[in-house]
């Protein structure tokens, strides 16, 4: 194991703890550990959009890919209270756990290739913030972009209702400055997700008044 490797708490299948172990020894085990998720729902528009972030291309998992707002593994010894770091970390976000909504825990499995298994407790919330993309402050070594879609066209498309639909937001561009630019996104440019773990985001976000 190298020094500076990353240590996650590990899990049954019935989420109860077994230990400790590497993140290189977790991915290729395909050991259950927890994730802290969070999706950022924003009012700033005629609709509710949520935020997409474009994964680097440098990610051991699904890089180049759009995915949840905001995502990180939950150390060895974190609670899930910690995850809001990561908002701090990759979008320049200060907040307070208790302004977050939760959606619940959702356990997901992703058979990437044969030495990559990746099996987690996602732990999912929503925070509504308004303010534009050009105001957050990405970290340039894990996210290269952010983009805002419908919640109702992204439901459809989670659904197959549409094959494909408009995405607008930046991308890191030279010397990491925000480049405006717009995307029509299909699934294939998604970070696959089981239509069930979006159901659990949208019900939450119609309990809240944001689905349309």
């Amino acid at each position: 194991m190298n020094k500076s490797e990353e240590l996650f708490d590990i899990y049954d299948e019935k989420m109860n703890k077994l230990g400790v172990a590497p993140r290189s020894e977790v991915h290729a085990k395909g050991l259950w550990h927890r994730t802290f998720q969070c999706w950022i729902v924003s009012l700033e528009g005629k609709k509710p959009s949520l935020l997409l972030q474009l994964r680097h291309p440098e990610k051991d998992l699904f890089p180049n890919l759009l995915d949840i707002s905001c995502a990180g593994h939950l150390a060895a010894g974190e609670t899930t209270e910690d995850g809001v770091r990561e908002l701090e970390e990759e979008l320049g976000l200060k907040v307070d756990f208790s302004d977050l909504i939760p959606c619940g825990v959702f356990a997901e499995e992703d058979l990437i290739s044969d030495q990559l298994i990746d099996r987690e407790f996602c732990h999912v919330f929503i925070y509504r913030c308004d303010q534009p993309l050009n105001r957050y402050i990405l970290q340039p070594e894990e996210v290269s972009g952010l983009y805002a879609v419908s919640v109702v066209d992204l439901e459809r498309l989670a659904h197959q209702e549409t094959k494909e639909i408009m995405a607008s937001g930046y991308k890191m561009g030279i010397e990491s400055e925000l480049d405006q630019t717009n995307l029509l996104l299909t699934l294939n440019h998604l970070v696959p997700h089981p239509v069930a773990y979006f159901d659990l985001v949208f019900r939450t976000l119609r309990e809240n008044g944001w689905s349309e």
